[in-house]
C-alpha cells in the first residue's frame, strides 16, 4: 500500500520460471498483491510464483492480450502495476512511479524506455522496430507518446470500466494506451532503466512487429472493434 492505495502488480507469463524467480523477491513491500497469469506455460512458472507469494491465474487462450485480460479482471488494487516476466522492467521502480502518478494527479502512466540507458537490452532491430511503431502512433492518432510499446504501465484501476480492450496479442500494448487517451484519461510517461531479460525470447519480432502496424491502421480506420 502507498498513500492509502493498494497495488496491484500484473505479470503475464509464458514459460517465465527463470525471469519469475529472479523478479519476485525485488518487488518493493508497497506492493500489496501479484498477479501470475499462466499462458500455456510447460515450466515451473506458476510453481515458482506460488512459492514466492503470487496468485497464479490461468488463461487457456494463448496471447499477451488475453493474458492481460484475465489478470487485469482478477487485480483487487486500487492501483494496478504491470510488467513482463522476464526482469527487463524494475519493479524497483514501482514506488516512484506510483508518487509520479499521484503526485501529477494522472489516471495512468506509462514507463518510458528511452533513451535506453543500456544498448545491449535492446537490439537495433527491435530499437527500429519499437521508432516506427510510435511514429505511426504520433501520426494516425496525435498522440505524444515516447514509447508506445511499453510494457509496464501504472494507472488507476476504476479506468479499466471506461476502456474496450479486445486484443488478444501483442497490439495490447499500445492498445491500453490509445484506449486512455480515448477515454479522456490523464496519461503521462516516466522514463525508467530498461534491463536485459532472463530466459527464452518470445518475442516474433518481424511477425508481431507487422501485426502490431496492422493493428493500428486498423483502429485508426475503425476496423479493429
Amino acid at each position: 500500500m502507498r498513500a492509502g492505495l493498494r497495488i496491484s502488480l500484473v505479470i503475464p507469463c509464458h514459460n517465465e520460471e527463470q525471469g519469475l524467480s529472479a523478479l519476485l523477491p525485488r518487488v518493493p513491500q508497497d506492493v500489496d498483491e501479484v498477479v501470475v497469469i499462466d499462458n500455456h506455460c510447460s515450466d515451473r512458472t506458476a510453481e515458482v510464483a506460488r512459492s514466492m507469494g503470487a496468485r497464479v491465474i490461468a488463461e487457456p487462450r494463448r496471447g499477451y492480450g488475453a493474458a492481460y485480460q484475465a489478470g487485469l479482471a482478477a487485480a483487487a488494487g486500487d492501483l494496478v502495476v504491470t510488467m513482463d516476466g522476464d526482469g527487463t522492467y524494475p519493479p524497483e521502480a514501482i514506488p516512484a512511479l506510483v508518487d509520479v502518478l499521484l503526485e501529477r494527479n494522472w489516471d495512468f502512466l506509462s514507463a518510458c524506455r528511452f533513451p535506453l540507458q543500456d544498448l545491449a537490452a535492446m537490439g537495433p532491430t527491435n530499437r527500429l522496430g519499437n521508432t516506427i511503431l510510435t511514429w505511426t502512433v504520433a501520426v494516425l492518432f496525435q498522440a505524444r507518446i515516447r514509447d508506445s510499446q511499453s510494457g509496464m504501465w501504472v494507472f488507476r484501476r476504476a479506468l479499466l470500466e471506461r476502456m474496450r480492450l479486445i486484443s488478444t496479442g501483442m497490439a495490447f500494448s499500445q492498445e491500453i494506451k490509445l484506449e486512455a487517451i480515448a477515454r479522456g484519461a490523464r496519461f503521462g510517461e516516466s522514463h525508467i532503466p530498461y534491463g536485459l531479460r532472463e530466459g527464452e525470447v518470445k518475442l516474433r519480432k518481424w511477425r508481431d512487429g507487422f501485426a502490431n502496424l496492422s493493428h493500428l491502421f486498423r483502429r485508426r480506420l475503425g476496423l479493429s472493434r
